[in-house]
């Protein structure tokens, strides 16, 4: 079985460390035989989570987008920037507006329920973004994600990655394949059941 695996940074600044670390997995994953799709939440903009707004114009567009595309995958590797030791804005919002969609043209559909999520995080700080990833992994699981243990946390980001986009320190570069070897190998298990 080929895993069908969805890339995403929770980022959309220029430059982002966690841009570089979602196009470092997508390159791992592939070399172990996966099917990735990589995509920038830049191309799919929501507006700030507003149970109003849903009442009054329904979910939006890009919400249901995004849950269509999730839905169809096996699993996520999901690049978390950590602002303020926590979860960042953008990604929240967009976990929150996909949780939102229940149904598409009168089908049952749970984007997140069942998908199996590697995290993982880049920062020039010390830390490495690793406080961030204890709330994305808390929230995920509130939305019916499985998580695993996994993960790869990279710091001194602005010289951790070689100039292919490759993490250059051996001790990084293990923690990003191990993520990606779990990711598989629970997808695959998930899928065998």
């Amino acid at each position: 079985m080929t895993p069908k695996i969805l890339v995403f940074p929770g980022s959309n600044r220029e430059g982002s460390f966690n841009a570089s670390l979602a196009a470092a997995a997508a390159h791992a994953l592939t070399v172990k035989g996966a099917d990735v799709t990589r995509i920038s939440l830049a191309d799919y903009p929501l507006p700030i989570m507003d149970e109003d707004l849903q009442k009054r114009d329904g979910v939006p567009e890009n919400a249901l987008k995004l849950a269509r595309l999730i839905a169809l995958q096996d699993g996520l590797f999901l690049a978390c920037p950590e602002y303020n030791s926590s979860i960042p804005p953008l990604l929240k919002n967009t976990i929150d507006w996909v949780s939102r969609v229940s149904t598409d043209a009168g089908r049952p559909l749970r984007a997140w329920r069942g998908r199996v999520v590697a995290l993982g995080s880049a920062s020039d700080g010390q830390f490495a973004g690793i406080r961030g990833l204890y709330h994305v992994r808390s929230v995920l699981m509130n939305v019916g994600a499985q998580i695993v243990t996994e993960q790869c946390s990279v710091s001194r980001a602005s010289t951790a990655f070689t100039e292919d986009g490759q993490l250059g320190d051996e001790r990084n570069a293990r923690m990003l394949d191990a993520a990606c070897q779990s990711l598989i190998d629970h997808c695959r298990a998930v899928a065998n059941r």
